[in-house]
């Protein structure tokens, strides 16, 4: 993967913009439990950062992935790993389908004004009987006339109770679960909403989780994200940039965790020298190092085929979950390894270490669990044992009457 000037020069105004406008507002706003979605998302909508790989003719820059790629390095930057998962969400999650299959009539009513800044949105897939198990959901959009009546609930929206909209998986029919669910934008404020619980998690302090309920909220039908019934082929899609944008936002994050653990183990005293000294732990530094370096090449790798062409859907899907995979692990153990040898001090809830344990926990469960990753990455690979076809009513009488 090679960059450019234009790659740089968008990796810079990134990073300025988490130094200057988010880090020095990290701890006050972990301490709130919620981060000005509103105001951030504007200031970066005015730089022209949440649009940058969606069509001109909606706002955007019109460039490729690797383009947003470098974009989420630099948000790896932040020192809290709920304002990157947020900031993926409206550019990365709850996007994609909108800007490739939405209608133009939709695109400029909901994903221009998102690019600009102007809106706030998030992505409500998940329930509480349906998270990684995606064709589980059970909410429903019936079609009324002109409108969609939606009833039932999500669960762990990120951005939930300050999203303007939110790009939303229903069963439109009562077909298989494959074929039988829709994207559909569905406006937060609409009659029957209601998304008044704001969840208190582990980590990601400060993004607003929440749950949302519907009961018989109208939408309108052209807020259908391209056809009905696509709508599960149209998530599992999103879920590769979204997959894709989390690995790469995880790696300067693990970086400069890393840097402030030598810097700090250097100048920790134990037994007459730094901790540094040991090589125990310069060794285990060496080790989690070379594992965000294998994550880069893999991440860079991944977003080079998809800005080629040169691999499919599910090679790419395979090489994303990957990724994922990679990224959920290698998070949970820099932020442990490195913790621990910041002793008392990394166990402090407002240390920054402390902060990244409870973040990066989050990885290896949301957008799909590591164990669906796995389950993804062996279907692809072709090493699934075959299911078994359920013998007919006759063979099983065949059978009986053997016996």
């Amino acid at each position: 993967m090679e960059f450019t000037h234009e790659h740089d020069s968008l990796y810079q105004t990134t990073l300025k913009f988490v130094q200057d406008e988010i880090n020095p507002n990290v701890p006050q706003w972990e301490a709130d439990g919620i981060w000005p979605a509103h105001e951030i998302l504007k200031r970066m909508g005015d730089l022209g950062l949440l649009g940058i790989n969606k069509p001109e003719a909606d706002g955007g820059l019109g460039l490729d992935y690797s383009y947003e790629l470098r974009f989420a390095e630099a948000l790896g930057n932040c020192t809290s790993g709920s304002v990157p998962m947020a900031i993926g969400v409206v550019t990365d999650m709850a996007t994609p389908a909108l800007s490739r299959f939405g209608s133009a009539e939709l695109r400029e009513e909901y994903l221009a004004p998102v690019i600009a800044g102007d809106q706030v949105c998030s992505i409500a897939v998940s329930e509480a009987g349906a998270g990684s198990d995606v064709a589980s959901v059970k909410t429903t959009a019936r079609r009324d006339g002109d409108d969609y009546v939606i009833n039932g609930s999500k669960m762990w929206i990120t951005n939930g109770t300050q999203a303007d909209w939110a790009c939303t998986l229903v069963n439109t029919s009562e077909g298989k679960p494959h074929q039988n669910k829709s994207l559909i934008i569905v406006p937060l404020d609409a009659k029957g909403v209601q998304r008044d619980t704001k969840l208190d998690k582990l980590g990601m302090r400060a993004s607003d989780t929440a749950m949302i309920f519907f009961d018989d909220v109208r939408v309108p039908a052209r807020n259908l994200v391209g056809q009905e019934g696509m709508g599960f082929m149209y998530q599992m899609m999103q879920f590769q940039e979204e997959r894709l944008f989390g690995a790469a936002s995880m790696i300067e994050g693990m970086e400069h965790l890393i840097q402030e653990t030598i810097e700090y183990t250097r100048n920790r005293k134990a037994f007459d020298m730094s901790v540094l000294d040991n090589q125990y732990v310069h060794f285990r530094l060496a080790e989690m190092q070379t594992e965000i370096e294998a994550l880069r090449a893999m991440v860079y790798r991944t977003t080079e085929l998809y800005v080629t062409g040169k691999a499919g859907m599910e090679e790419l899907g395979k090489l994303a979950s990957m990724c994922k995979l990679k990224a959920g692990r290698i998070a949970r153990e820099v932020s442990d390894g490195c913790l621990q040898f910041w002793g008392g001090q990394g166990f402090m809830w407002e240390s920054e270490v402390a902060r990244a344990y409870r973040d990066s926990r989050l990885i290896s469960i949301g957008g799909g669990a590591d164990e669906i990753m796995l389950g993804i990455i062996c279907k692809i690979m072709g090493t699934l044992p075959k299911k078994k076809k359920k013998p007919s009513a006759d063979t099983e009488a065949t059978q009986a009457g053997a016996a």
